[in-house]
């Protein structure tokens, strides 16, 4: 029997594009959720843990690098988007079923190291049905398909994460593996295989290889994205927005199931407490978006992210109250849980859910606001991966800080620190006056990032030297300045492509050294290193202190140098944000799916 293809029909394409974000949702939810609860279970730590769900989102941070490999690349008799789902899909179901031979949690950094490869072929399928999704769907479909990709996704999570547990529960650990590889081969039988992309004339390259046309259309993203970034004030802010948590983010990542095993709860009612959280944080997502657009979304947003913070701050004192503070190892004997305890826990939870379904969809409204039509896919995308850098970081202090701090403690920090979201959100707001005068302070505003820039690097120097005296906030701390080191370097590169024979030699040296910030890392895996190359700590570590002095010092050099050259290029005529009506709006609403 043959099968449909589904892009034959409007209803076929929608359907089409909701199974496909399906797949997407299945992976987080898998690790998140099914995975996470396993791991607390199995007795690894809650740092371990918030470690391990921060590497699985970092892929998300940087898909917007996949964007130029997929449109570049691609085996046309396949079809241009659909050989990349098929590939990416074919990787994913293969890896997962990898990681059902592992034993754990004995090899928790290989599990991590192959479901990081997961995850970043899944990051890179989403870039690829986002491409076929702008080609497929007609302009009046795309706001409706919009809709349907975020039910979508909703709904891979709630298969693999409640899904996955419920599986655990019945037929153990091992066998939500195949549960959730099953559910993505299922999606790639029946949709993926019997789909035909629409025929699309054939790509004129430009002379020289694909790797160096690759490489051309990078460099030009790169320069399109950080012009935008700079043209108004809105969209300059919401480059610092997008890197804050917009609220509390505790109930929603790892900080959640661990509770959830500690109090006492089984796989089962992990899957329930998942599976209805979910439900009405989708139904938070529509409610939310409609009070949004109907009145002035950033006093809404205001009021969604303090109703986030009141069930953090009331689980915190309830667990302070019961005197709940400091994670208990599974193995550990545990005291009773007060049923108001428990009760508290799944009302919090759910009543969380729907405030942070609320919030997201102002949120991705007010970036959509702040972005510039002319670029709306590249700069809206960029926009949402960093979204989930914020994700990836928070997770991973929140794990460390429990540890440190314990749950109460960790509870109030986050709900407070979540709330900075709320200063900077009024200047996202668009000002009267001429958009072209706004866009001829995009070249202050460079050589403003520039200098912090290099005051933030220049910190570095201090803050290494006494990292001893900093206890268990060593490693949030790092966590803080890699993200520096990262825009650094990034900032260097955009120096290069933009200032170009302006800057001359200044431009060439901030190209060539970019790669040194990010080899930073490296001081994360001083004892690792040392271990492998047969020398001591203490002998290695005076010898990396050259690099870690140097490079930011050179780094914050470099940086200043930059910041004070006059950036003429950045105030370009071109169309800013709500000129152009509505014209690149749709691309920007099924960005928003990602």
């Amino acid at each position: 029997m043959r099968l449909p293809n589904l892009f034959q029909t409007r209803n076929g394409r929608f359907a089409a594009f909701f199974l496909l974000y399906v797949t997407e949702g299945i992976p987080l939810g898998f690790a998140a959720t099914a995975v996470a609860t396993q791991l607390r279970r199995q007795g690894v730590g809650p740092a371990e843990i918030g470690a391990f769900i921060g590497l699985f989102y970092l892929p998300w941070a940087f898909k917007w690098a996949f964007g130029p490999i997929v449109d570049v690349f691609a085996i046309e008799r396949l079809g241009r988007r659909r050989g990349w789902i098929l590939g990416t899909q074919i990787v994913m179901v293969a890896t997962l079923f990898a990681t059902s031979f592992l034993k754990l949690p004995e090899q928790l950094w290989l599990f991590s190291a192959i479901l990081l490869v997961h995850n970043t072929f899944s990051a890179t399928q989403d870039v690829a049905i986002d491409a076929l999704a702008i080609n497929t769907l007609d302009e009046q479909e795309r706001a409706t398909a919009s809709g349907v990709m975020f039910a979508g996704a909703s709904i891979g999570q709630m298969i693999g994460g409640s899904g996955a547990l419920l599986v655990t529960s019945w037929f153990g650990f091992q066998s939500s593996f195949y549960f959730v590889s099953a559910a993505i081969l299922l999606v790639t039988l029946f949709v993926v295989l019997p789909m035909k992309e629409a025929a699309t004339p054939p790509r004129v390259r430009a002379a020289g290889s694909a790797m160096a046309a690759a490489g051309r259309e990078m460099r030009e993203f790169a320069v399109t994205a950080f012009k935008s970034f700079m043209g108004t004030r809105g969209a300059f802010v919401g480059l610092f927005m997008s890197l804050l948590p917009p609220g509390a983010m505790c109930l929603g990542l790892a900080l959640q199931s661990n509770l959830a095993v500690e109090l006492g709860m089984d796989d089962g009612a992990v899957a329930t407490m998942n599976f209805w959280s979910t439900l009405i944080g989708a139904a938070g997502c529509l409610s939310g978006g409609l009070i949004a657009d109907r009145f002035d979304r950033r006093h809404a947003l205001t009021w969604y992210i303090l109703l986030m913070s009141i069930p953090v701050f009331v689980m915190a004192l309830v667990l302070q109250h019961f005197n709940w503070i400091m994670p208990i190892a599974p193995d550990a004997a545990k005291p009773d849980v007060p049923t108001l305890l428990m009760t508290a826990f799944w009302a919090t939870t759910l009543v969380y859910a729907f405030f942070n379904g609320m919030m997201y969809s102002a949120t991705t409204a007010i970036f959509m606001d702040v972005t510039n039509p002319v670029v709306a896919g590249t700069q809206f995308t960029a926009y949402m991966a960093m979204f989930n850098l914020a994700i990836s970081y928070s997770a991973t202090w929140q794990g460390i800080s429990i540890e440190a701090w314990g749950y109460p403690g960790t509870m109030i920090v986050d709900g407070f620190y979540g709330m900075l979201y709320l200063l900077v959100l009024p200047l996202t707001r668009k000002r009267p006056g001429d958009v072209a005068a706004d866009n001829a302070l995009a070249p202050g505003r460079a050589r403003k990032l520039g200098l912090v820039l290099a005051l933030l690097c220049l910190a570095w120097l201090p803050v290494h030297a006494l990292e001893s005296q900093f206890g268990a906030a060593k490693d949030i701390v790092n966590i803080l300045f890699t993200l520096v080191f990262i825009a650094s370097a990034l900032f260097l590169l955009a120096g290069a492509a933009l200032l170009g024979a302006v800057a001359g030699r200044l431009t060439r040296i901030g190209a060539w050294f970019s790669p040194l910030l990010l080899l930073m890392q490296v001081r994360n895996y001083q004892d690792g290193l040392a271990a492998k190359l047969g020398v001591s700590t203490q002998s290695l570590g005076a010898t990396l202190d050259i690099f870690l002095y140097g490079v930011p010092l050179l780094a914050a050099v470099l940086l200043w140098q930059m910041s004070r050259h006059a950036w003429a290029d950045l105030a370009m005529p071109s169309t800013t944000e709500g000129e152009a009506g509505d014209t690149a709006l749709p691309d920007a609403k099924l960005a928003a799916a990602s």
